[in-house]
């Protein structure tokens, strides 16, 4: 599909988010500490993404709008950061989880594989749902990842095509203050010894990192 013509999809049940995975603290996915949700289902799937068993729409934990607000608030971070699998595919939910995590003073960040173009464009065609998660996002990351287009330089990012938005000013004045940040990489080994990642990393780099572990983790990078 072209990036002409490009729009998210519009969740059959706009009344239930589905969580591929809840991180309650990380610094790993974006300014200080926050709480991350990686959403099931992304219907972009950019050649190289690290999650690809995160774009089927089937699986996940199926979970109410009140609910997952009250799980992150209880997390008792600065704010709340959406990923995906492609989180504009479940507009309309997780604009309801936004709401609530701002309306208890929290930020929300959100990553998007659309384009800034493309949001304004399903905007424009009456996608309010679209709209409705825009209103209630501090900084927008957006673009898809490209893999040959790798980003070295800012934190969070996978490729130098992603931008940077800020629509308030409740995380960052300006883009510069939030580049200049730290880029991090966190690994998880869980009780039974399952390895969990998170953050940006090159798979190289990863590679060398984890050498030595004996197996390969699950990846969850920004």
């Amino acid at each position: 599909m072209s990036d002409h013509t490009r729009v998210p999809a519009a969740s059959a049940e706009p009344d239930v988010v589905s969580v591929a995975r809840f991180l309650a603290s990380t610094r790993a996915e974006g300014p200080g500490e926050r709480t991350a949700v990686w959403v099931q289902g992304c219907s972009i799937r950019c050649p190289g993404c690290f999650n690809p068993h995160m774009w089927g729409f089937r699986g996940g934990e199926r979970i109410a709008p009140a609910a997952l607000v009250a799980r992150i608030l209880d997390a008792g971070t600065a704010g709340l950061t959406l990923l995906g699998g492609e989180p504009f595919d479940q507009a309309a939910a997780l604009a309801r989880v936004a709401a609530g995590v701002r309306a208890a003073g929290r930020s929300v960040m959100t990553f998007t594989g659309y384009t800034t173009e493309e949001l304004h464009r399903a905007i424009s065609t009456g996608r309010a749902d679209v709209a409705a998660l825009l209103a209630e996002t501090d900084l927008l990351v957006a673009g898809p990842f490209l893999a040959d287009r790798i980003d070295r330089v800012r934190p969070w990012v996978g490729s130098t095509n992603q931008e940077f938005v800020l629509l308030t000013d409740r995380i960052a004045t300006s883009v510069a203050e939030l580049v200049a940040g730290p880029d991090r990489l966190e690994v998880t080994v869980d009780a039974s010894g399952g390895i969990a990642v998170n953050g940006w990393a090159e798979p190289d780099v990863l590679d060398a990192l984890l050498q030595g572990l004996g197996t390969r983790p699950r990846r969850a990078p920004a």
